[in-house]
């Protein structure tokens, strides 16, 4: 016995909110660029990654280290012997980073395969003092959160597929334009929907290599 999900009911789509949003004619270099924008201007996502040890899965607050392949793969710091770090070891395609900006609404959500380096070229390109606060100084000389530190390695997320969500209008016109829905039954396009494929994705490197 075979099952199958309806995307529409009669001539109406089931899910309205999404048909009403969805922008699928925007130009990848719109669609990709807003979204690098956006996330380079938030820096701050939250990280989900599978358990090494279980099908559990957790997310952490990371900030943006910086971007490669024309911002569509993004960096983060990480301690070398750190859990997240066993998560990704583990399993490096099941990983997802998301943004959100509380003000406008505006989110955004990357999914991808990550990998771990740790060669002295790639840590020292992305260092920043501020790691030392979340690593400290064990006093040994080696372990002291520069940049020759050990434990220091970097994440890299190549997205696989994307989604990022903007408002068409500030809080107040969202607000009248969902009154009204709520009133005639119909759902308004307040937000623009962008989603960018894999195949664009790798449209998209082979056009920005750095």
């Amino acid at each position: 016995m075979s099952s199958s999900i309806s995307t529409s009911s009669g001539s109406k789509p089931i899910d309205p909110y999404k048909a009403k949003n969805l922008d699928p004619e925007a130009p990848l270099k719109d669609k990709v660029e807003g979204l690098v924008n956006f996330i380079t201007d938030l820096k701050y996502g939250m990280l989900t990654t599978k358990a090494s040890d279980s099908e559990r899965l957790s997310s952490r607050a990371m900030a943006l280290a910086g971007t490669e392949s024309g911002g569509v793969d993004l960096i983060f710091h990480t301690n070398l012997f750190s859990g997240k770090t066993m998560d990704l070891t583990a399993h490096p395609t099941e990983t997802n980073i998301s943004f959100l900006d509380v003000a406008s609404g505006a989110w955004a959500s990357v999914s991808g395969t990550a990998t771990i380096l740790s060669n002295k070229e790639v840590v020292q390109k992305f260092y920043s003092p501020s790691l030392k606060a979340w690593l400290g100084d064990l006093g040994d000389g080696v372990h002291d959160g520069g940049p020759s530190d050990p434990r220091i390695g970097v994440i890299k997320v190549e997205a696989k597929s994307a989604i990022h969500v903007s408002p068409r209008k500030g809080m107040i016109g969202r607000a009248v334009d969902a009154g009204k829905g709520i009133v005639k039954g119909d759902v308004p396009p307040i937000n623009k929907i962008h989603e960018i494929r894999t195949e664009e994705l790798a449209e998209w490197r082979r056009t920005h290599p750095e």
